[in-house]
C-alpha cells in the first residue's frame, strides 16, 4: 500500500515527512523513486531533498541503477544528525536508551524502580538515568530531540496526565509529563507503553516501514498498540489498542478494569503464577520440576516449559491459545498485515507463543483464503518500549502526520 503525498499548497512540512519516511525506510532511494512512490512531483521532490541535505539531516550515498540516461544518486537518512532518550517507567523498572535517528541503540541503562516512590521521586530518579546514559554514550544534551517517557496507561494525553494505572492505583492524575520535563530539562512526550513499542517497531524493529501492525506487549500487564495505513491509531480518548482488555472468557476470572476473563487477567505474569499455583495445590503436575521450587514467579515457570517440562508446557500452550484467540479477533477487525509480539512476559517460550499464533491465524480469520497477515517476534529484546519511548520524539519530529494535513 502506498503512503502518498499531496501537491496541494501549504502542506510542505507534510510532504517533507513523506520525502524523509521513504528515504529512511529504503536502503538508498533515488529522488525519481521517491516520486514514483509518493506521488508528488519530481521538482517538488528535489526541493525537499535539497534542504534535507542542506540541513545535514539526508546525505548523498553512491551512484545506484538507472534505466538510461544520468545515473541516479542514492539518498540515505544520516544517522548521527540527530538522537533521543527513551524512558520506560514499569513499577519494576526504570529503563533507559538514547538512539540515533534510525533508532539505533547508542547506550542504555535500567535499575529497578524505587520501592513506594512518589512522582517526584520517580521524576528526580529519571533524570538521573537520563545523565548517566548520556554521559555514558557520549552525547551531548545539545544533540537531544526530545524524552520520550512512557508508562502503563491510562492516559490524558492532552494534559500530561497519568491516571490511577493498575499497579499504581493512588496515582491520580498525576502530572508527569511536566515533572519529568522539569527534572530532566528536556521537551518530553508522554505515552503509553504498549503503544510506544509498536511505534518503536515501526520505526526500527519488525514492523520497520509496514503500513498495517498490530504490536501486542506482554509484561507486567498485557498491551497493544496498532499502526493502520502508517499512523499510529489512538482513538477517541487516544488509549486505543487495550488488546490485555479482551474478554476470552465472559464468565472468567474478574479483571481489575471491571471485565471478566480478560486477556491479561489470563495470561499476565501474576495471572500465569496464580493459576499455576492453583493447579499445584489442586494435585496436577506431580511430576513437574515446579514442585521443588522454594519460590514460584513466572519467569521459571515459563524456564521449565523450554527446559521440556511437560506440566509447565501444558501451561505455555493454554496461554499462548489464549492470545492467538485475541489476535484473531484484531486481525478479523482491523486486517493488519502484520502481528508482532513482545515483552518480557514471553521470555523463554517466545516462540512457542508466536507458533500458535502463527496456526491460528492460518486457519482461522476470514479474510486468510485472500491474504495471511505475518507473525514476527520483536528484534528489539529487552530495550523494546525504551527504544519505542525514543522512536515517539522521532515519529513526532519526522514522520507524516494524518492530523496535521487535516488541520491545513
Amino acid at each position: 500500500m502506498r503512503q502518498r503525498g499531496t501537491n496541494l499548497p501549504k502542506v510542505g512540512q507534510y510532504n517533507r515527512a513523506v520525502v524523509l519516511d521513504k528515504i529512511q525506510f529504503s536502503d538508498g532511494v533515488s529522488r525519481v523513486e521517491i516520486a514514483e512512490l509518493t506521488g508528488l512531483t519530481p521538482q517538488t521532490v528535489s526541493g525537499i531533498v535539497r534542504r534535507l541535505i542542506a540541513e545535514g539531516i539526508v546525505r548523498e550515498d553512491g551512484v545506484g541503477l538507472s534505466n538510461g540516461g544520468k545515473p541516479r544518486m542514492r539518498l540515505r537518512v544520516n544517522a548521527s544528525s540527530g538522537r533521543a532518550v527513551g524512558v520506560h517507567f514499569d513499577p519494576a523498572e526504570l529503563s533507559c536508551v538514547v538512539v540515533d535517528l534510525m533508532g539505533h541503540p547508542l547506550g542504555s541503562l535500567r535499575r529497578p524502580t524505587p520501592p513506594d516512590a512518589d512522582p517526584a521521586s520517580i521524576a528526580a530518579a529519571v533524570a538521573d538515568l537520563v545523565d548517566k546514559v548520556l554521559a555514558g554514550a557520549g552525547v551531548p544534551r545539545e544533540d537531544v530531540l526530545g524524552l520520550g517517557f512512557v508508562t502503563p496507561g491510562p492516559i490524558a494525553h492532552e494534559d500530561g496526565l497519568l491516571i490511577s494505572p493498575p499497579q499504581l492505583s493512588d496515582w491520580n492524575r498525576v502530572p508527569l509529563k511536566r515533572l519529568v520535563a522539569e527534572a530532566t530539562g528536556l521537551p518530553v512526550t508522554l505515552d503509553n507503553d504498549a503503544t510506544a513499542a509498536a511505534i518503536g517497531e515501526r520505526w526500527a524493529g519488525a514492523g520497520r516501514g509496514v503500513a498495517n501492525v498490530a504490536f501486542f506487549f506482554v509484561g507486567t500487564g498485557v498491551g497493544g498498540g496498532l499502526i493502520l495505513n502508517h499512523q499510529v491509531h489512538r482513538g477517541g480518548s487516544m488509549n486505543a489498542a487495550e488488546f490485555g482488555h479482551t474478554s476470552v472468557y465472559p464468565d472468567g476470572p474478574a479483571c481489575y478494569c471491571g471485565n471478566r476473563g480478560c486477556l491479561e487477567a489470563l495470561i499476565s505474569p501474576k495471572a500465569i503464577t496464580a493459576d499455576v499455583r492453583r493447579r499445584l495445590e489442586a494435585g496436577q503436575g506431580r511430576g513437574s520440576a515446579l514442585r521443588q521450587l522454594p519460590v514460584l514467579e513466572h519467569e521459571a515457570i515459563y524456564r521449565a516449559a523450554a527446559q521440556g517440562d511437560e506440566f509447565a508446557g501444558q501451561i505455555v500452550a493454554i496461554a499462548a491459545e489464549h492470545l492467538a484467540t485475541v489476535v484473531v479477533n484484531v486481525v478479523n477487525i482491523v486486517d493488519v498485515d502484520l502481528v508482532v509480539l513482545g515483552g518480557h512476559g514471553l521470555r523463554h517460550v517466545e516462540e512457542r507463543f508466536r507458533s500458535t499464533v502463527e496456526q491460528a491465524l492460518q486457519t482461522r480469520p476470514m479474510a486468510r483464503r485472500i491474504r495471511t497477515a505475518r507473525v514476527e517476534l520483536s528484534p528489539l529484546a529487552r530495550d523494546a518500549v525504551a527504544i519505542g519511548g525514543a522512536a515517539l520524539v522521532l515519529y513526532a519530529t519526522y514522520s507524516p502526520q494524518v492530523s496535521d494535513l487535516l488541520s491545513l
